[in-house]
């Protein structure tokens, strides 16, 4: 019996409709590849430009790597830096910032021709070799948004054409500041060699910003702007109402913050410091709702600045120091603060530190250092854990009136940065302060009336960069534990009551640069015996007014071979930061040294001086040949000794020498010929001596006073009133040189007997020019 086959249900039926339907609905692989190679691609003549882009900088490392996926033939939509309206294909964002390329001469200025789709161009940290910004060509770019020339070493004005880029919300034309190439201050006074850096000039900053309405964020760090005269702030308040951001500092403003200043209640960021702003301090600051950054530091500010600037709920950073026009007193804080950066050094604030600082729980760097506080630092600030650097130091004119010990509560903190310089704090140094940290990294306690011994058990991890316990009544020993500090590059121990040898086994430190000893009860030797005593970083050696003695060594000198050899690499300043990065705080150590005949502060070390002050001791013997190998010498004292026998001449080889004291020893001879030589020697003192002869007749010499060269009986010749004889012994006379070809015919005629020709050279080469003279 034959059976019929069973039918399809209608339930399978209904599922192969639904698959044959899906498979012409969902595209295959193939569709995918198809699709996405269909897009549009950079468009030609975009390719062409940006490739002549490229070719206009030099070929180096660095832009083989920034333009490794820059390839003719290629879709330059997907280069490196580049991003383009994906359904166009034009380019949209050019982005080569900070890749430290160098331009050839001019930037090419037809690129923009093509590329005026472009919204964001940033050409930030790179070198264009101090050529001008394009005076045409930018205006093309009329949907620019984002303009970034930050840090590219152009010069000359700003040119016009930018102010035509009515669409910009972004504008930076900024120098990023490097604290390597940074101001330094002298005497409490700011001085900047700002020569090298203000390389644009903006002469009219109203016919910039007129078009600009838009603008948000403006950024001119140390461009030009004194001919503005104090027009620039009615310049900001009337054509950039919608401003956010505005940062012009180090860029020579004058005037004061005018009342118009408060209609840009947008702003979130004031950054005007180093200028030369005077009037009043601007208390309508207070009502800048949106403010997280106030800076104002290094101007001529006055009056009062109100406590409720300080309980802002918004503010992030308030720097105010280096204003001592500015008067004030803090109020409680309250813990709800987002205070980080709390900045009053060295204004006139008074009364007391509350200990409410102690709810800043944000806060990562405070400087307290006002000349009118008074009290006691509060313990509360040990609890902040947050704190890399805390400065609540005086001025040496003027000092803080913080007394009692420094607390152990700054013992295990983050603190990277510790001043508490030039305050009344008495005691002995906690020994927790160097012995439980890992982070401190710069220590000044300059300028108190610390007591005791210096810690011994220093953390053998120790970070320190640089220690400065000058001017106190410190006793004892230098710890030998100090020679776990490898970063160490500057120990500033001068005048104290130190009591120990020569410290020799710091020369373990491959770091130290600076060491200054000077004032203090140290005696012995200079690296005698066998041991190791080579300093090659040192760049600076005080150790004038101690009881040291003997021989200066000459193989002491022959190794300072960073007073040799050039190791500056063109830097302006040695400085010491306790990281930058993370703090963001110039620090520099300031050393008292005795400069040109007189005791100077520092305030930064400037990396090309180089100094030798042995002075005020007892040394004796000889000054040592070897001196003359230390060519980068610029200050040499070996005064207040009892040095012997005669100036060596090869003195004269220390080219870069400004300052010399040889004077209250008992040198003899004459004055060596070479030293007239010296173009840049502008201090000289051989007073007190036993030199003779005549003083070296040079147009040079004739510029140091009578002081120079008095009590030396044996002197004579201008500055000083007594005369020179005809058969005065010269300089000249007594040592001739040993290069001269008349000497070499004189020592042959004599030789051989020739009596006539020995006397022809006699008279030829020495008394003839000796009447000359006379």
């Amino acid at each position: 019996m034959n059976r019929r086959k069973p039918l399809p249900s209608p339930l399978l039926l209904l599922l192969l409709q639904l698959l044959a339907v899906s498979s012409q609905l969902i595209p295959s692989a193939d569709t995918f590849t198809n699709h996405t190679t269909a897009l549009p691609e950079c468009l030609r003549g975009q390719e062409s430009a940006l490739l002549r882009l490229k070719r206009s900088f030099s070929t180096t490392n660095r832009s083989t790597i920034a333009f490794r996926s820059w390839r003719s033939g290629t879709d330059c939509c997907r280069w490196e830096g580049i991003r383009c309206r994906g359904t166009t294909g034009r380019v949209t964002s050019l982005d080569l910032g900070d890749r430290n390329l160098e331009s050839r001469p001019h930037l090419d200025v037809t690129l923009f021709k093509e590329l005026t789709s472009l919204r964001r161009l940033n050409l930030a940290g790179n070198d264009f070799s101090m050529s001008e910004i394009p005076s045409t060509g930018l205006e093309r770019l009329t949907r620019l948004t984002h303009l970034n020339l930050s840090t590219t070493n152009f010069s000359g004005q700003v040119p016009r054409s930018i102010g035509r880029l009515t669409g910009l919300v972004s504008l930076d034309l900024s120098f990023r500041f490097e604290p390597s190439l940074g101001p330094f201050h002298v005497d409490g006074k700011f001085h900047a060699d700002l020569t090298r850096r203000r390389q644009l000039t903006l002469p009219n900053l109203s016919a910039l910003l007129a078009d600009m309405g838009g603008l948000r964020e403006l950024h001119l760090g140390f461009v030009d702007l004194s001919g503005q005269g104090d027009e620039w702030c009615a310049a900001l308040a009337r054509y950039t109402p919608n401003l956010r951001v505005l940062s012009m500092p180090f860029c020579e403003l004058r005037g004061p913050i005018c009342a118009p200043f408060a209609g840009l209640r947008s702003l979130s960021v004031i950054d005007l410091q180093h200028n030369r702003l005077t009037g009043p301090f601007p208390e309508f600051i207070v009502d800048f709702s949106s403010l997280s950054v106030l800076q104002l530091s290094y101007n001529d500010l006055h009056g009062w600045v109100p406590p409720a600037i300080f309980q802002h709920k918004r503010l992030v950073t308030i720097d105010l120091h280096q204003i001592p026009g500015v008067s004030g007193t803090l109020p409680n804080f309250s813990a709800d603060s987002n205070l980080e950066n709390l900045l009053i050094g060295n204004t006139n604030f008074s009364g007391a530190i509350p200990s409410s600082v102690g709810n800043l729980k944000s806060l990562k760097k405070l400087g307290l250092g006002a000349q009118g506080f008074a009290g006691y630092l509060p313990s509360s600030i040990g609890e902040l854990t947050s704190l890399t650097s805390l400065e609540v130091s005086g001025l040496e004119a003027s000092r803080n009136q913080l007394s009692s010990t420094i607390s152990p509560d700054f013992c295990s903190t983050k603190i990277q940065f510790l001043d508490l310089s030039y305050n009344i704090l008495g005691g002995s140094i906690p020994s927790c302060i160097m012995a439980d940290t890992n982070a401190l990294k710069v220590l000044n306690l300059k300028g108190n009336q610390l007591q005791g011994v210096l810690p011994h058990d220093i953390n053998k991890h120790c970070m320190l960069e640089a220690i400065d316990f000058s001017d106190n009544w410190i006793q004892g020993l230098l710890p030998r534990s100090l020679a776990s500090c490898k970063n160490l590059e500057v120990l500033d121990i001068g005048n104290n009551q130190i009591n120990d040898s020569f410290p020799c086994w710091m020369s373990t430190l491959p770091s130290l640069q600076v060491l200054v000893l000077s004032n203090n009860k140290f005696f012995g030797h200079v690296a005698k015996g066998k041991g190791i005593c080579e300093f090659q970083s040192l760049r600076i050696l005080d150790i004038g007014s101690n009881n040291f003695s003997g021989a200066l060594p000459w193989d002491f000198f022959i190794k300072l071979k960073s007073m040799m050899v050039n190791t500056a690499n063109g830097a302006l300043v040695m400085e010491y930061q306790a990281d930058l990065q993370r703090l963001q705080q110039e620090y520099q150590v300031a050393t008292s040294l005795t400069y040109k005949g007189n005791s100077i502060t520092f305030e930064k070390i400037i990396r090309t001086l180089v100094l030798i002050d042995v002075s005020n001791n007892a040394f004796h013997g000889s000054i040592s040949e070897a001196i003359g190998e230390l060519v980068l010498l610029n200050i040499l004292n070996m005064s207040h000794n009892s040095l012997t026998q005669s100036i060596p001449s090869e003195l004269g080889r220390l080219k870069q020498l400004e300052s010399l004291d040889l004077s209250s020893n008992e040198l003899t001879g004459v004055i060596p010929q070479e030293l007239a030589s010296l173009d840049f020697l502008t201090t000289l003192n051989l007073s007190d001596n036993n030199l003779k002869g005549r003083i070296p007749g040079s147009p040079h010499f004739m510029t140091f006073p009578n002081g120079s060269f008095v009590r030396n009986d044996g002197l004579c010749g201008h500055p000083l009133s007594k005369k020179c004889s005809n058969a005065t012994t010269s300089n000249t006379a007594c040592c001739p040189s040993k290069d001269k070809p008349a000497d070499i015919m004189l020592f042959l005629f004599a030789g051989f007997g020739f009596g006539v020709g020995f006397a022809v050279v006699i008279v030829v080469t020495w008394v003839l020019p000796l009447r000359k003279k006379s």
